[in-house]
């Protein structure tokens, strides 16, 4: 082993000691966080499959999350985005290369397939992939079909029959502004579908999240189910050219979500932030703001490939490998951070454990 790469290494295994706990703050309610499934158990399984959700659910998650689009007959599908050619095989299959096409959403141009170009059932026919094959491999591609809302509020339905504390759903609504103005808005089929299902009132196992803020406007006219507004750390709202996400995370900017949300997603670099050689900085102030305006704080996203962990966190330097994303997740919770993303379930729920039972 060369001297430079053995320093490299040692730089990216953690510390030999540990330093001394860090006495958490409490959440906004009391109540331990949640475990919020990302895409499903999508770590382990396709993204947004009935597979990667039902992992999940056996894996201890509190909510699912699918990321909601619509097809051209107006039904609600989970993808991660419209155009589906990353997780879906539709670039493979002839019959729809006549799809293909460029379009501008949220001001951005975007080539591929797009999920508004399809019916329910020619959307059926398509079979999911791996997003991330370099990290996670491609062994469950082609097996999985690309499942509706209603399909996964059957399957929570399903496993929640005769359990104390239900399993929840957490969707997003995807470019809802891009899909009003093509005459294919969310909110109806959503809360349509939700309230079919029993979703009903504020204590719903349900939380609705949006990068743009008149869809969370408009859901909150219609509905008394809670609401979370998601900011990054860059940027702005589609719909909302002249706001920043940077401005709504001010104390004035929080007490105005809190006038229609009931929470933020924030991107997690917003809590901690990494400085120099990608470890992780000290917390800023947002869960403390964002908890004085009431609002809860669920940061995105936790996944344990050493490629995304902090330099602390690392298990080696192959990106692939599995870190410590548990120690990762530990420094979170000790803001007070009221639920988290993850794409990794079983490890997401061990250390929300393991911080409550200290």
């Amino acid at each position: 082993m060369t001297r430079w790469f053995a320093a490299l290494l040692a730089l990216m295994l953690p510390a030999g000691c540990s330093a001394d706990p860090v006495t958490a703050q409490p959440t906004l309610d009391g109540k331990p966080p949640i475990v919020i499934a990302h895409r499903g158990a999508s770590g382990e399984r396709p993204e947004h499959t009935i597979a990667s959700y039902r992992l999940a659910i056996e894996q201890g998650a509190d909510f699912i999350e699918p990321d909601l689009v619509l097809t051209r007959d107006g039904v609600l599908v989970a993808r991660h985005e419209n155009e589906i050619s990353e997780t879906t095989d539709v670039a493979d299959r002839p019959e729809f290369a006549d799809r293909k096409a460029t379009k501008t959403i949220d001001g951005h141009a975007v080539t591929g397939w797009f999920t508004e170009d399809f019916t329910l059932a020619e959307l059926k026919t398509l079979r999911a992939k791996e997003r991330l094959p370099q990290l996670r491999g491609t062994a469950f591609d082609g097996q999985f079909a690309v499942p509706t809302f209603e399909e996964i509020l059957t399957l929570l339905a399903e496993v929640n029959r005769g359990r104390t504390t239900p399993v929840g759903v957490y969707p997003e609504t995807k470019h809802p502004s891009y899909f009003a103005a093509i005459g294919l808005p969310h909110e109806a089929p959503l809360l349509a579908l939700l309230d079919r299902f029993g979703y009903r009132g504020r204590t719903a196992p349900v939380f609705i999240q949006s990068f743009e803020v008149g869809n969370l406007m408009d859901l909150r006219e219609n509905s008394d189910l809670p609401l979370i507004q998601l900011v990054d750390a860059s940027g702005g709202p589609a719909d909302r050219p002249d706001m920043s996400y940077a401005a709504m995370t001010s104390p004035a900017g929080l007490k105005m979500i809190a006038a229609y949300a009931d929470g933020i997603g924030p991107n997690k670099a917003m809590v901690i932030p990494r400085g120099a050689l990608g470890r992780l900085g000290e917390p800023t102030s947002l869960v403390r703001d964002a908890h004085e305006a009431g609002l809860k704080v669920h940061p995105w996203t936790f996944r344990r490939e050493n490629y995304f962990l902090p330099l602390g966190d690392k298990g080696s330097v192959n990106p692939a490998a599995p870190g410590d994303l548990g120690g990762e997740i530990d420094a979170y919770l000790a803001t007070g951070i009221d639920g988290l993303f993850s794409d990794n379930v079983r490890e997401a729920v061990a250390a929300v454990g393991a911080t409550a039972r200290r």
